[in-house]
């Protein structure tokens, strides 16, 4: 052998073996799975069996570790727990749990791969699998894109497994027998002689039992709490008024702040005068903010009222100021240069709609905001080397990291309570007004400061969905529709909202074209593209992200397309459908609602279907036209979900996204003018009022094995059912939202 060739054996052995080394030790990392974070505050005779379950004298606590919005994860997530352990629901108590590295969310990511849910392909397989260990290397604990209860399924089940087992050990240990004669019921270890021992007798006998990894699971025939109705955990203290958010938090010796930065996004400063509101009562001090300023007051009212007295002048936007411009940008974005993704691409679209009628339409949605009815707040206490936030968030490890390097104060001597969420859909995925209490807390050092935002400074800072254009080209044929070639152009959601929370994102942006591309449809030639918008006002997720408005673009269009045809719309879908599971959904909406009977005179019925999130979704809208306007009379909304935790909060889910899709489609927009947005509160902003509210049906389907989360799914199909049920009873093709501008709604 020459010496060249020794020398490459020996640099590819070397090299191999390091490679391999840093394999094993990912691996490692990757198995590891850290300490226990409950070990550091265990209460006195207290026992974590896992991460996600405390024992003490008191009871069962069942780390939860998601966020609780309203829609009913922390009660959810802790019934599996409860399922495996054989704990009575109502000796359960819940608790969030600490940001831990271990709480990572392991499904989320695989929403954002170029990947329909539907490939169930090896590539497909091993990048979701791989999106589990990037989820965990980045510390992903997060609440959002209905992943919550995919990534907790097995492993909330595992962790009341593994408790089981250790408290039957320890039982079996005090004891002196055999753990393989002992079982479990009703929250205690049963004895081979009828010997009850209570779970919480046995905490101090858990300490030194490790739990073993991998237990057995109960089957599904054996479950009596999952898929059974239950009343959540929070329900009494929410219908009570007694549930605490965020925004009713209080400490001894508290402050009271608010914040304004500057309207326009991205601007700073031009002048700044204080003096007014330093001089009104109250007031303690006002204080500099990245971009703006802080108030301190000595309580929340008068905090607001100095707020006002700020004369400030912003620096003008760094983007087109009104929206006809910043729709102009969208519009300019159809572009080969501009060209971000082509993820579906079946059949030759060119050649289709050389030889064909082509059906052509254009279609736009507009900003809109999250809007919860809990504004930003946080309460913030920095001490000499400790800081505690008390804050309601989706993202609790991003909290800790923003706040360290704020403070200079290392990740350990930081601690988050997690508390109760009055509403966010998508809000609370962004930290920008829990870094601004940190910054107001460092100019009172040792004295609890409670930051709340004015309403008006909500609506006005959000970090909206994104306002997109679609325009659509198709082509039918002997009643088929044979062509259907889509592109949408949108600002990048990812890339905004991931750069803000420092987190690089790479390659195309699936939000863009989500709810749209992946559509199980075997439509000849069928072509869907997506289009980057240049950096605009900042953008982020909203429930259902890139689908809730590709759902509106995708059914409405394939809706005329049909409609062109001459085809049923129903009929027509289930001839394309390619995916059992959707088939499935959309025969049973078609039953549900009885689509095909003779509607009176002004009556019609819209159907449109979205698969988002995994979930195939389908809806039909019935509509009346009156001499007054259009009455929505009834929804029909059948989804599959793959297993029912708890079927109350499933029928809540999905009605819920009924109307929240609904409401935003009949008179919601965000509108910008000298860079600033114009609605400020409800009344400009207004959502679907009770007296608009239709009945609403709905069915969860459980026909495949696969769990699905059930937050966002509904969302997407509503504004298209609504729009061809107004279609359907009026003639009128309205491709805008909202839809308001057209037609007049009872």
């Amino acid at each position: 052998m020459s010496r060249a060739g020794k020398i490459a054996r020996r640099s590819f052995l070397i090299g191999s073996a390091a490679i391999a080394g840093g394999v094993a030790f990912g691996i490692w990392r990757y198995r590891d799975t850290g300490p226990n974070p409950l070990l550091a505050e265990l209460p006195e005779g207290g026992a974590a069996l896992t991460p996600y379950v405390m024992i003490d004298g008191e009871g069962v606590t069942v780390i939860a570790p998601r966020a609780e919005m309203g829609q009913g994860v922390q009660s959810a997530l802790a019934m599996l727990v409860a399922e495996e352990l054989d704990l009575p629901w109502d000796q359960v108590k819940i608790d969030h749990g600490p940001p831990a590295v271990v709480y990572y969310n392991g499904a989320v990511v695989a929403e954002g791969l170029p990947f329909a849910s539907t490939d169930q392909g090896i590539l497909a397989r091993n990048a979701r699998a791989f999106g589990d260990v990037v989820s965990k290397f980045m510390s992903l604990q997060l609440t959002g894109g209905s992943s919550s209860m995919v990534d907790g399924f097995d492993k909330m089940r595992k962790a009341g497994a593994a408790a089981r087992a250790v408290l039957i050990e320890a039982a079996a240990k005090q004891a002196g027998v055999p753990a393989k004669g002992l079982k479990t019921e009703g929250g205690a270890v049963v004895l081979p002689d009828g010997t009850r021992k209570p779970y919480t007798a046995l905490a101090a006998a858990c300490a030194g039992i490790a739990p073993p990894a991998d237990p057995p699971l109960k089957p599904r025939q054996d479950w009596t709490l999952i898929g059974k109705p239950v009343q959540r955990r929070d329900m009494v203290a929410k219908c009570t008024g007694t549930a605490r958010y965020g925004i009713d938090m209080a400490l001894p010796g508290m402050v009271y702040a608010t914040v304004r930065t500057s309207p326009r996004f991205g601007a700073g400063i031009k002048r700044l005068d204080t003096k007014k509101a330093e001089a009104a009562r109250g007031v303690k001090m006002v204080v500099p903010v990245e971009d703006g300023f802080g108030v301190i007051a000595d309580n929340t009212w008068r905090a607001f009222q100095a707020a006002d007295l700020v004369e400030v002048e912003w620096e003008p936007a760094p983007y087109a100021a009104d929206s006809a411009a910043l729709f102009k940008q969208v519009a300019a974005s159809f572009t080969e240069a501009r060209r971000d993704s082509r993820f579906k691409d079946a059949g030759d679209v060119d050649t289709a709609l050389a030889g064909a009628d082509v059906v052509e339409a254009e279609y736009r949605i507009p900003f809109l905001a999250h809007a919860p009815l809990e504004p930003m707040n946080a309460t913030v206490k920095l001490g000499k080397d400790r800081l505690d936030i008390w804050v309601g968030t989706q993202i609790p490890l991003q909290v800790v990291a923003s706040a360290a390097a704020l403070s200079g104060l290392s990740g350990d001597n930081i601690h988050v309570h997690v508390l109760p969420i009055g509403g966010s859909f998508g809000r609370r995925l962004e930290d920008d007004y829990i870094r601004q209490a940190v910054e107001v807390a460092q100019s009172v050092p040792g004295v609890p400061v409670k930051m709340t935002w004015q309403r008006e400074e909500d609506m006005t800072h959000d970090f909206c969905r994104p306002l997109a254009m679609a325009r659509g080209r198709g082509a039918v044929a002997g009643g088929k529709v044979t062509a259907l070639d889509l592109g949408i152009a949108a600002p990048s959601v990812t890339a905004s909202q991931m750069g803000r929370l420092g987190i690089p994102a790479a390659g195309p942006d699936t939000a863009i074209v989500a709810g749209a591309w992946d559509q199980p449809f075997a439509i000849p030639a069928y072509r869907v593209s997506g289009y980057r918008v240049p950096d605009m006002p900042p953008v982020s997720s909203w429930r259902s992200v890139g689908a809730s408005g590709n759902g509106f673009f995708h059914e409405s269009f394939l809706d005329e397309l049909i409609h062109a045809a001459g085809a049923d719309p129903l009929a027509e879908r289930l001839r394309l459908v390619t995916d059992p599971a959707s088939r499935a959904v959309l025969e049973a909406v078609g039953k549900m609602s009885g689509w095909g009977a003779t509607l009176p005179k002004g009556k019609g019925r819209g159907l449109a279907f979205t698969l988002s999130f995994g979930v195939p979704a389908a809806e039909v809208v019935e509509v009346t036209d009156t001499p007054d306007g259009i009455r929505i009379d009834k929804v029909w909304v059948a989804a599959e979900v793959g297993a029912v935790i708890d079927p109350v909060n499933i029928e809540a889910q999905m009605t819920g996204g009924v109307v929240w899709g609904l409401g935003h489609a009949m008179g919601a927009e965000i509108t910008f003018a000298g860079g600033e947005i114009e609605q400020t509160n409800f009344d400009s902003y207004p959502a679907m009022r009770l007296r608009q509210c239709p009945v609403i049906e709905a069915k969860a389907l459980q026909t495949s094995d696969k769990l699905r989360g059930i937050g966002e799914p509904a969302v997407p199909p509503a504004a298209p059912a609504l729009a061809n049920a107004i279609f359907a009873a009026t003639g009128k093709r309205i491709r805008q939202l909202p839809l308001n501008r057209e037609v007049t709604f009872l």
